[in-house]
């Protein structure tokens, strides 16, 4: 640990501040050339000590020293950081540039700190005025939440006219006062520190303000009050759009400051009290022997001053001799109210507000300058020749940094009052300070831990000359630290922290400042300095000190490439050995163990000698936590290479390490298990098996030793393993265990072996359980390696404390609990059911050699342990079955992402629903159509689905289809009450309108929804299902698509539906039929509930522990029954909005109904509401009646093109439009013959006579419909006779009788769609006319001359 540079920000956009501020200039121009300085000063001190001369030290990178500036632009502005690092204030001359603090992601991933510009502007409102000072303080928050923290920050700058103004980090002022005519010449601030001893004086905030002849101290809590003040005043003005209201002046102190020629910077040292020896001194030096003394000494402020005439001065302001001082407007206040400050303030609070227009005579004068009490300065340091730049007060405001321009650093004592030491060769240097808290295992064990922690001082150097940056040690201290840096930096020091913070509210927060940072203008890098606390306390000799630089050169020496392994080994043993420090050489060896370049053997090696070098020790002087360390690591350490040389050994002859009686008895119980899940297994092993992406792994690689030491610990004479990822565990178990389960290393004695190093059986079982089901793939390509688990398990259960002799057989024990814990909870399911087989042999076998023990009887023993095991197999063949169902790959294209793995555990805990669920999304990866899900079901009872090759190479479909009958049916017959079809169902029509509520596009997805629900043979079910897929995801969507169609009167373009609905238009049509058929199902199910009961819920047996979420079936069941007329009320509204869609017909479709009807639509379908009653408005009845009409006039248009209908829902094409039409008509009250008429009118305009004249059929006004056919005939034969021109034609015109002439010229054939039909299809029109017609009808005769007409026309033609 020594001293670092480290960065903590970057500075963002740079050249644009420059350009900014240096608007109209050129670079070269900028500040003074550096280059033409004296000579460079070697840093290089002869006394550094050799054993640090290996110290790091940042260079600076050649391609970096080129992109440099020639010229130091940062020097000719006024740069300002706040001590939270959140704001960084560049100005010059009038112009002024804000950066705020803001996070972003590097290219690492890593979240950084930038500082990037939040305003830049102009700051002076006078001409010829410049900012010569800056300054950011932030302020407390006053929230409890947040006690300790910033508020805000606000920006003190300081002009060359002598005006202070205060800004906000957005550039709005929001103070502004006059306190001297003269330029300012520094700005600087002071805040609340808590008191290190009782003794020391608490120091209260402050702001100074620096004059050539005077000093500005402004109290700091009536400044925090103000600036609150005036920043909530800024708000409201801006909100409420009034001018701001003009703040009462601050109270301040003003010190004309004397006796010394040229002042250019000071410090406020804050409050201090002589001791009574000091008081008597000084009283006798300036009154002499008859001087009087007072009882207490005076509290006084002291101020420091650098400049000329003295080098240095020290004045001392006794506390109460100068009252504050305001201006003259308060003082004008005061003379009319009785409280100056109440009647600025009540104007200031939005109390009084001026007009904005009415101007303040007083205002347009410049403000009067309250004078200056004269300060004597007390003594000082004369150096005629010598001239200050520039002081920096320490953080404990004991010691202070002067920098001269003779080039020399001198360090003040600031209480005595003199130069306590001198740095030479640092011209132009930049001063700060480093405030260093012991921490607290650093105090000796000898010092009493009831004294309050030391504080360390360091003085920052920054001698841009040379380009170094240099800490010393403070009084006497050497240099601890140095770096090379550019030439161009600026260091930032503030010296202060928070404003606003007191004795009572600092209590417990801690608030991370920045002390000092060092700006590099050439790469915008903020830099810190960190100094660790003990290079305070010693010297170059400092046993402390030389084994840090130790434990850095055997860092060093790890990190070092291409070494030797003896030559490393005896070089890091070497200088670990030589370190002293226990906390030291602790830290070493855990860098050396974790190191993975170190062989194992070197490891071992040097842990030994360590070891054995602290056993040589006295015992009372050794560290028991590093002896532990050592011990136990080389403990571990042993233990790894005898596993590695276990493995490595030639593998043993099958069957030589186990017991043959013991093989011999479980392999025919085995035997019998593998044969009974084979197929299954098999079936499974292949499906799994298949090709897939994945990430390259090396499970054969050798283990890491850092990784087997990290999941290691020793307490006391046993080993523990700690529990951490689960891909660590696997590691580990595959080190252990996997070269046994590949049959390359004997069981037996690695079993041996563990047991001797002390590892508790249910750790090994555990780390074993864990690489057999995580290499899952690889132990079921492997037939052998179930025999060797088998003679793990059997090895493991014989060690003592596995399985506990007082075990009763009505107990479970815990040891194979642990294995069923572990089966029941992996998704391997091929993996865990080979370990529960294994395992339930092993136990029935144990419990059967103890039962014999006891009871010496050749009854069969039954145990609740067997019980327990029962189930557990039972469960995983179950849960084997489901997934080799579900990794059954989906069709090419089909929706779906990765397969859905779950475990004993997750199904029970899923609920009665859970493996319906999983089946459920299982159908819609695959794709499954219902009715071929149907037709799976329909076997279920049945043989397996016949094999037919043929036909699926002929059909791919088919071979889909019969594949995943092969692997259905299985699963349904294991799973016969959860898997019922109607339980089925509803999980497939909730899984498809889920899916469907995600890509609304996708309508197929709701219509397989209703498909599914139709097949849902139980009403209550299917009524349950219907009432929650309505209310939880069509009735928001269907309210919205009726409301946009009522707004636009007609089909929605795609953008509005895409906008109110959330799908397209094609989408939205389908949406619609989905609904109706939803509709129509939920009327169907709600008739039919009262003749059948309600099912009962139930699962299989084994799976009746399940315990979690209601499934659907359960949930259908719960819902209320329904408002049958509100469902049929909405359902008509479907339908309508259906067509509307379908057809693109103009129509709003909410004004075909009344208010009644209106406010109906869209309730709780259980609820009961008002609907319309009795006969209709004939205005509603005669809309609805002309938008059925129009609805058959676009069906039968589209039975002409040839294009199919649209569907009235998805699905096969329906060409019942005109069947649906009429059956709406009663419910709309509109004559269904009226209907009838226009689509008979309609088929024969469009010729199609032979639709025409079924449908004609069932027209009941025979007489309204000849007369309309009538037309229809004289249209088709006025345009056969009058617009083809055909000289037959006009021959039989002249022949027509004078009545039929004109008729037939009266006809507009126009009217007709498909006016060119064949005259025998007219004829017959004409005949069925007749037919229609009575005798005694006024235009029978007409009829029967049209038809003497078209026969006439029939031979001519």
């Amino acid at each position: 640990m020594s001293c670092c540079l480290v960065e903590f920000c970057r500075v963002q956009e740079l050249k644009t501040v420059r350009e900014f501020l240096f608007s109209g200039q050129q670079t070269s121009t900028l500040g003074t050339d550096f280059s033409q300085t004296e000579k460079e000063l070697s840093w290089e001190d002869a006394d550094w000590g050799s054993w640090e001369k290996d110290e790091t030290k940042e260079d600076v990178k050649p391609e970096e020293e080129s992109e440099k500036q020639s010229a130091p632009w940062l020097y000719d502005c006024v740069v300002s950081l706040s001590p939270c690092s959140d704001l960084l204030v560049i100005a010059r001359k009038h112009k002024a540039v804000f950066l705020s603090a803001k996070w972003r992601t590097d290219e690492v991933g890593r979240d950084e700190m930038t500082l990037a510009v939040s305003w830049s502007g102009t700051l002076s409102t006078e001409d010829m005025e410049r900012v010569t000072s800056a300054i950011c303080i932030p302020l407390a928050s006053q929230k409890r939440s947040s006690t300790g923290r910033p508020d805000w920050t606000c920006i003190v700058v300081g002009f060359s006219t002598g005006y202070v103004r205060f800004y906000t980090e957005s550039g709005v002022l929001l103070l502004a006062q006059l306190l001297n005519e003269d330029s300012v010449l520094r700005l600087k601030c002071r805040t609340y520190e808590i008191p290190r001893h009782p003794g020391v004086t608490e120091q209260h905030e402050e702001l100074s303000i620096l004059y050539p002849t005077s000093l500005v101290t402004i109290d700091g809590f009536s400044l925090f009050q103000s600036l609150r003040a005036c920043r909530n005043q800024v708000a409201r003005a801006a909100a409420a759009g009034n001018d701001m209201v003009q703040p009462p002046p601050l109270a301040y102190k003003k010190w004309g400051l004397q006796d010394m020629n040229a002042i250019v910077d000071h410090s406020s040292v804050g409050i201090m009290t002589l001791c009574v020896f000091d008081q008597m001194r000084n009283a006798s030096v300036l009154g002499g022997f008859h001087a009087a003394v007072k009882g207490s000494p005076p509290a006084m402020c002291q101020y420091i001053t650098v400049g000329g005439g003295p080098f240095t001065g020290f004045y001392y302001a006794i506390e109460g001799s100068s009252q504050p001082l305001l201006s003259h407007v308060a003082l004008a206040v005061a003379s009319k109210l009785t409280s100056a400050l109440f009647s600025a303030a009540s104007g200031w609070l939005g109390w009084k507000h001026k007009h904005k227009h009415e101007e303040d005579p007083a205002q347009k004068q410049k403000p009067k300058v309250e004078p200056a009490t004269p300060l004597a300065v007390r003594f000082g340091l004369p150096d005629s020749r010598r001239h200050g730049e520039s002081i920096c007060l320490s953080p404990c405001n004991t010691l202070a940094g002067v920098t001269d321009d003779f080039g020399r650093v001198t360090l003040l004592d600031v209480g005595r009052g003199i130069a306590i030491r001198m740095w030479k060769g640092y011209r132009d240097a930049q001063l700060g300070w480093v405030q260093v808290c012991e921490g607290r295992g650093e105090r000796e064990k000898a010092t009493s831990p009831s004294l309050p922690r030391r504080h360390a001082q360091f003085l920052v150097i920054y001698a841009p000359r040379r380009g170094i940056l240099e800490v010393w040690g403070t009084q006497q201290g050497p240099r601890v630290g140095a770096f090379t840096v550019g030439k161009h930096c600026r260091l930032l020091y503030t010296g202060y922290r928070l404003m606003g913070v007191n004795s009572v509210t600092s209590q417990g927060w801690q608030l991370h400042t920045q002390q000092l940072c060092l700006l590099d203008p050439a790469t915008g890098a903020l830099r810190t300095v960190t100094v660790p606390f003990h290079l305070a306390l010693s010297d170059k000799k400092s046993e402390r000190a030389k084994d840090m630089h130790l434990l850095k050169r055997f860092n060093a020496l790890l990190r070092s490439r291409g070494m030797e392994p003896d030559i490393l080994e005896s070089e890091a043993q070497s200088v670990l050995l030589e370190i002293k420090h226990p906390a030291i050489k602790k830290q070493a060896l855990e860098s050396l163990l974790s190191n993975k370049k170190a062989p194992v053997s070197c490891l071992i090696n040097i842990t030994r000698a360590l070891l054995d070098s602290l056993k040589k020790q006295d015992p009372e002087a050794v560290d028991e936590i590093l002896l532990q360390l050592c011990s136990s690591q080389l403990r571990l350490l042993q233990m790894y290479t005898d596993i590695m040389a276990l493995h490595s050994a030639k593998p043993p002859p099958r069957g030589q390490d186990t017991d043959p009686t013991l093989t011999q008895t479980a392999c025919s119980g085995i035997d019998d298990d593998l044969a009974r899940v084979g197929p299954v297994l098999q079936r499974y092993t292949e499906l799994l098996s298949r090709p897939s992406v994945s990430f390259a792994q090396d499970p054969e690689g050798q283990f890491p030793v850092q990784s087997f030491l990290s999941q290691l610990e020793a307490e006391g004479g046993s080993l523990r393993v700690v529990r951490g990822q689960n891909t660590d565990w696997t590691q580990l178990g595959s080190f252990l265990f996997w070269g046994c389960l590949c049959g390359q290393s004997p069981p037996q004695k690695v079993c041996d072996m563990l047991q001797d190093t002390g590892i508790s059986p249910q750790d090994l079982l555990a780390l074993l359980l864990n690489v057999w089901l995580d290499r899952e793939k690889e132990v079921l390509q492997n037939p052998q390696a179930v025999w060797h688990l088998h003679s793990l398990i059997a090895a493991l259960s014989a060690m003592t404390g596995a399985v506990e002799d007082s075990w009763d057989l009505q107990c479970v024990s815990p040891w194979w609990q642990q294995v069923r814990t572990a089966c029941v909870q992996s998704e391997s399911a091929g993996a865990a059911l080979l370990v529960a087989l294994v395992s339930h042999r092993a136990a029935k076998n144990s419990i059967t050699s103890l039962a014999e023990k006891k009871f010496q009887s050749d009854w069969e023993a039954v145990s609740l342990e067997l019980e327990q095991w029962a189930v557990c197999v039972r469960q995983l063949e179950d849960l084997l079955a489901l997934h080799t169902l579900l990794c059954l790959p989906g069709p090419r294209g089909t929706p779906g992402g990765a397969l859905a793995r779950c475990s004993v555990k997750a199904l029970l805990e899923s609920g009665t629903g859970g493996v319906a669920d999983s089946v459920a999304k299982w159908v819609f990866r695959q794709d499954l159509k219902p009715a071929l899900l149907k037709g799976i079901l329909e076997t279920r009872g049945a043989a397996e689905p016949r094999e037919n090759p043929s036909e699926g190479e002929k059909n791919p479909e088919g071979a889909s289809f019969q594949k995943a009958g092969e692997l259905l049916v299985p699963v349904c017959q294991r799973f016969p009450v959860s898997l019922s079809p109607d339980i089925l169902f509803a999980h497939c029509c909730w899984e498809y309108v889920v899916q469907w509520n995600k890509d609304p596009e996708e309508g197929r997805y709701l219509s397989w929804a209703v498909e599914h629900l139709k097949l849902i043979a139980n009403p209550h079910i299917q009524l349950g299902i219907s009432i929650m897929m309505w209310n939880t995801f069509i009735v928001n969507r269907f309210s919205a698509a009726a409301f946009l169609m009522e707004k636009v009167g007609k089909a929605p373009k795609d953008r509005l539906c895409r906008r109110d609905v959330g799908m397209g238009d094609g989408a939205m049509t389908s949406f619609l039929g989905s609904c109706t058929q939803l509709l129509q199902t939920l009327v169907e199910a709600d008739a039919g509930i009262e003749e059948v009961p309600p099912p009962e819920l139930c699962v299989e047996e084994v799976w009746m522990g399940a315990e979690g979420p209601a499934s659907i079936a359960e949930l259908a069941l719960e819902q209320r029954s329904v408002h049958y007329p509100l469902v049929q009320h909405n359902c008509l509204l479907a339908s309508l909005l259906h067509a509307a869609m379908a057809f693109g017909i103009r129509v709003k479709p909410l004004s075909l109904f009344d208010s009644k009807g209106r406010t109906a639509f869209f309730r709780d379908l259980t609820s009961i509401q008002l609907l319309p009653s009795g006969d209709m408005d004939p205005s509603f009845v005669s809309l609805r009646q002309e938008f059925l009409l129009k609805v058959l006039t676009a069906w039968v248009k589209t039975q002409v093109e040839g294009a199919d209908p649209p569907p009235l829902c998805p699905g096969p094409p329906d060409n019942s439009w005109a069947s649906l039409c009429l059956d709406l008509a009663p419910l709309l009250q509109v004559n269904p013959d009226v209907l009838r008429r226009h689509l008979v009118c309609q088929l024969y305009s469009h010729g199609l006579d032979l639709r025409a004249e079924e449908v004609a059929l069932e027209v009941e006004d025979k007489d309204v419909l000849g007369s309309q056919l009538l037309v229809l005939t004289g249209q088709r034969l006025s345009y056969s006779l009058l617009h083809t021109q055909t000289r037959p034609g006009m021959e039989l015109l002249a022949r027509l009788p004078p009545t039929l002439c004109t008729w037939l010229k009266a006809m507009d054939p126009s009217e007709l769609s498909c006016p060119s039909v064949s005259l025998s299809l007219t004829s017959r029109m004409v005949s069925r006319v007749i037919e229609i017609l009575p005798e005694n009808h006024a235009q029978y005769t007409l009829a029967l001359h049209l038809l003497e007409a078209v026969d006439a026309l029939g031979p001519e033609a």
